[in-house]
């Protein structure tokens, strides 16, 4: 397998318990081409819309870190509260939102000063991070309270809140901005919100055959931009759940690497990236087929997983 010249990128793993980083070029058909350090128990990532920085949640530090994705150089640490976990950035690249879980926040950071521009109450143990296709609107799941928190970017209140099913750990818009996805681990279910009511419109359950229900635990999701599949991590049951998005039935479980977190796709949307935390490994899936292609070692507990945009 080789990813075409036109969709040349990086992805980049942070590794939890090796508190570094692994780079994979789609050049070198997914050969991991550097680690580096950052700072402790490195988790939730992302890269800049214009692909020129990767932050990463170093979540022991209490801070979140700038990389530069071309040289792997460090940039400047960024203001977080305690124990950023996930993040998001806004569509147009200029605010950072990050979810302390130990202070029950959510921090919005200016991305061209560098600084805190303000510090968001949400419910207790704050996660998951999502942000609308028109930036509008941001969405944090809090694990302890099961709720959705919907906040406007303007005002900086919350709009809605929703109640979910137990720790919902992930928050996933469809590219229209239609629907919000939002993962429960310990209830094990996806509840998909409608954006404009608020509502609880569907909730998507998993079954896997010779698989305990207590280990399906619903973490990371992906949706195609064409709005046709979803893809949803489920943890040690050590499996990738396809998800038709029109009939919110479930056509197939992928199985990967073990413990899978969180999950991202190629540019083209060729491929999709797992971060395997107990078998530290990377699965590449590809989407056309729904086939595991390859796995590639990379550090020691994987947890989050960012791809440059080319």
């Amino acid at each position: 397998m080789s990813a075409s010249p036109a969709f040349a990128y990086k992805v980049f793993v942070s590794n939890e318990k090796g508190n570094d980083i692994t780079v994979l070029d789609s050049d070198k058909d997914f050969a991991v081409v550097d680690t580096f350090k950052v700072g402790q128990r490195p988790r939730g990532i992302a890269i800049s819309p214009d692909g020129s920085a990767l932050y990463v949640c170093t979540s022991d530090d209490d801070t979140i870190q700038e990389y530069d994705t071309k040289t792997h150089k460090f940039v400047r640490t960024l203001p977080s509260g305690p124990d950023p976990e996930l993040l998001v950035v806004s569509p147009s690249g200029d605010q950072l939102y990050a979810a302390n879980e130990d202070d029950n926040l959510v921090t919005v950071i200016d991305l061209k000063t560098g600084g805190r521009l303000a510090e968001i109450p949400v419910g207790v143990e704050p996660e998951g991070m999502g942000v609308s296709p028109d930036g509008k609107t941001i969405v944090n799941t809090s694990e302890t309270t099961n709720m959705a928190h919907f906040i406007d970017r303007d005002s900086q209140q919350i709009t809605a809140n929703v109640l979910v099913d137990s720790r919902p750990r992930f928050a996933q818009y469809k590219k229209d901005g239609s629907e919000i996805w939002v993962s429960a681990e310990i209830g094990g279910t996806v509840s998909v919100i409608d954006a404009a009511t608020k509502q609880i419109t569907h909730k998507i359950t998993f079954d896997i055959p010779g698989i305990r229900s207590e280990a399906i635990q619903p973490v990371g999701i992906r949706i195609t931009d064409d709005g046709a599949k979803a893809y949803i991590a489920l943890g040690p049951a050590n499996r990738v759940a396809v998800v038709d998005t029109k009939t919110y039935e479930v056509e197939e479980y992928l199985l990967v690497g073990q413990r899978v977190w969180q999950l991202a796709f190629s540019p083209d949307q060729k491929y999709l990236f797992t971060t395997n935390g107990l078998s530290n490994d990377v699965t590449i899936i590809d989407v056309a087929d729904d086939k595991a292609v390859k796995s590639v070692q990379v550090g020691q507990q994987p947890w989050g997983v960012a791809v440059t945009p080319n």
